[in-house]
């Protein structure tokens, strides 16, 4: 026999459950790309009423939303308006203005990240700085207002080469990043508050997602590894499982479930990190929404990364992290000297694959580099799904008409 209190718990559960499911409860995303699109396959799926707030008219988001708004992300009055009438907000993209969520916070809008944290993530100094404070392992790191300031350090000896140059805001995708080997070489960089980091000789780069609503429950994805483009440092490939050792596997998942604790937020904590030539791990920098690591598990996992950012904004139970098989994703970026209208050439080629899904975002223009969609390979065994990874970079190309 259920006691009386069991049953008033489960029937209180049940109806915080069903407000957001074909009911009046609004959920807003500041941001309409490639993962607000990706996001609102869930809350079609979910029927929950989805808001959009982006600045382009052709946001990838703007067909699968109940209501899409076309307003400047950065600007006070913009982000307010848009979330004042809306009972969750959640984003695709950092770069948000902040003071506006704070002020919706205080009229009581659920803020996921909140803006707290966002404050520290959107800046890469503060974030480093946070990393510190709780004993999270980081490369050494000095922050400068300017590049001049950076110049002079540098000049007068205060700063070693080589270093990484990272802007403190506004970087994305490779963008706002460089290392610098000799002082000529910040000359191309914009100048901007910034920080010089620690060159860390590294063997891989690894990421694990963590996700947190807001009862407390917390769960992670398996370790993923990642592959770079040499020259636009982006992420080329992700595999998943990453392959690495058992015991590095733990260490990785233990550093990520130690930083999303920190932050003690809710929603979806992308960690990434380098394992260092003696096997140590170390901090690069998270992102706090649905990351680029964690494409896959559309395909791969029992719950899709989007989902769970979704179950976690919303307190709903979290989605299991078990792979269904093994993962590869490939980025689709626009090829180099190509910029206009795109056309996905040899596209038909990679379907006839056993096992290939292709995402593609619905942005209308390329440009060498831009971010245009991403294609998952599954298969039992990593190195053949590797493999056909391989297969798919060669034969597709996004190109302009």
């Amino acid at each position: 026999m259920f006691s009386f209190l069991s049953v008033f718990l489960y029937l209180t559960l049940i109806s915080i459950f069903l407000e957001y499911f074909t009911s009046k409860h609004k959920l807003g995303i500041l941001g309409g790309g490639q993962l607000g699109k990706m996001l609102l396959y869930n809350t079609r799926k979910f029927d929950i009423h989805t808001c959009v707030l982006d600045p382009n008219k052709d946001a990838p988001s703007r067909l699968s939303c109940n209501s899409f708004c076309q307003g400047d992300l950065m600007d006070f009055k913009s982000v307010y308006e848009f979330g004042e009438n809306l009972d969750t907000i959640t984003i695709e993209i950092e770069n948000v203005n902040v003071e506006a969520l704070k002020a919706l916070e205080k009229n009581g809008i659920k803020v996921y990240p909140s803006s707290k944290t966002l404050g520290i993530i959107k800046n890469k100094s503060r974030q480093k700085n946070f990393y510190q404070k709780n004993n999270i392992p980081t490369a050494n790191f000095d922050t400068y207002k300017s590049v001049s300031e950076l110049k002079d350090n540098i000049l007068s000896n205060k700063q070693q080469l080589p270093f990484v140059w990272k802007s403190t805001e506004f970087g994305y995708d490779g963008n706002g990043v460089k290392i610098i080997r000799k002082i000529d070489d910040l000359n191309s960089v914009p100048d901007v508050e910034c920080i010089a980091e620690e060159l860390i000789p590294f063997k891989n780069e690894l990421s694990v997602i963590v996700a947190r609503n807001a009862s407390g429950e917390m769960v992670s994805y398996p370790v993923v590894e990642m592959e770079f483009h040499p020259e636009a440092n982006q992420v080329e490939y992700v595999l998943c499982p990453a392959r690495i050792s058992e015991s590095i596997a733990n260490k990785a998942t233990s550093i990520a479930l130690k930083v999303a604790k920190a932050f003690s937020d809710v929603g979806l904590l992308a960690v990434e990190m380098f394992l260092t030539n003696d096997n140590s791990i170390l901090i690069n920098e998270v992102a706090p929404r649905p990351h680029n690591s964690g494409h896959h598990t559309i395909e791969s996992s029992y719950t899709s990364q989007f989902e769970q950012h979704l179950r976690a904004v919303l307190n709903l139970p979290l989605g299991s992290t078990k792979n269904k098989s093994c993962g590869v994703m490939v980025n689709l970026v626009g090829a180099e000297r190509h910029k206009g209208l795109v056309h996905y050439k040899n596209i038909d080629k990679i379907m006839e694959l056993e096992g290939v899904t292709p995402h593609i975002y619905g942005k209308k223009q390329t440009r060498p580099f831009r971010k245009m969609g991403h294609v998952t390979i599954i298969n039992s065994d990593i190195e053949k799904a590797r493999a056909i990874a391989e297969q798919v970079k060669k034969s597709i190309k996004v190109i302009s008409k």
